[in-house]
């Protein structure tokens, strides 16, 4: 059986002792340092290929493990400034909707200075805009001292008036429901009538006769007549007159200047 063995592993076996006579013989002249010997030289050609090239796969495995670190770095590096640029942009969509708003309170406060009644500021909570119906939902209600007949303003001019009103919320009639009649005046012939809504989000001046001064541009107020609105509110502006031949009447329409489809905030007037 041993015979066997050392038969079967007799190079394995010859190999480790001339690897272990080597290793002696270094040990026994490592004193003598100056100068190598011709087999120490044999020995050192053999070995110096082999350990240059461990030494480069050595190498060649760091740099890969190297790079490999480096990569994850720069992922979660990439990573971080991702959540960055997405915070900032959060941030700068934030701050220029509060910039908006900020410029929109305070040209609806503007307004409460300037209009002589009391008023109430209302946000629009809510919109129902059918065919037959054009109304808005606000955020104020009786227990705010808000009324049905209350007229409503915006800082460009008049919305229309409160038709419903809940604790909390009320109900809004826009100036442009073909249900809504605010008394009118044209602001530079003193022209009266009734502006009516139509639809397409425009208004008409109803009840104009033909004999009327009313021109495309002029500019619509509210007359004070039947005490809802305060005299002299803008309403709109004349797009077009049209003087039928037969008739005691003209045709005027107008374009509101409040873009209701835009609106946010009004006044409440409590009168």
């Amino acid at each position: 059986m041993m015979f066997d063995f050392f038969r079967k592993h007799a190079f394995r076996i010859l190999a480790a002792g001339i690897l272990l006579g080597a290793l002696l013989f270094f040990s026994l002249n490592l004193r003598n340092r100056e100068n190598s010997n011709t087999f120490e030289r044999s020995v050192l050609n053999v070995v110096s290929p082999a350990g240059g090239a461990a030494s480069r796969a050595n190498g060649f495995v760091s740099g890969i493990w190297d790079t490999y670190i480096s990569l994850i770095g720069v992922r979660k590096e990439n990573e971080r400034l991702r959540k960055l640029v997405e915070r900032l942009s959060r941030e700068v969509v934030e701050n220029r909707e509060a910039l908006h708003s900020n410029e929109r309170l305070k040209q609806l406060l503007n307004l409460k200075d300037s209009v002589p009644s009391p008023s109430i500021a209302a946000s629009i909570i809510g919109e129902d805009v059918t065919p037959w119906f054009r109304t808005v939902i606000i955020d104020r209600g009786a227990v705010d001292g808000v009324r049905e007949g209350m007229p409503v303003i915006a800082a460009s001019g008049v919305v229309g008036r409160i038709v419903r009103v809940a604790a909390n919320s009320s109900r809004l009639l826009l100036l442009t429901d073909h249900a809504s009649a605010i008394a009118a005046t044209v602001q530079r012939s003193r022209a009266r009538g009734v502006v009516k809504g139509k639809s397409g989000g425009i208004c008409s001046l109803d009840f104009s006769q033909r004999g009327e001064d009313v021109k495309a541009g002029d500019i619509i107020v509210t007359s004070g007549i039947g005490g809802v609105f305060p005299k002299g509110l803008p309403i709109g502006e004349v797009t077009m007159v049209k003087k039928g031949e037969y008739g005691i009447f003209q045709t005027v329409e107008l374009r509101p200047y409040v873009s209701l489809s835009r609106l946010e905030e009004v006044l409440v007037l409590v009168r």
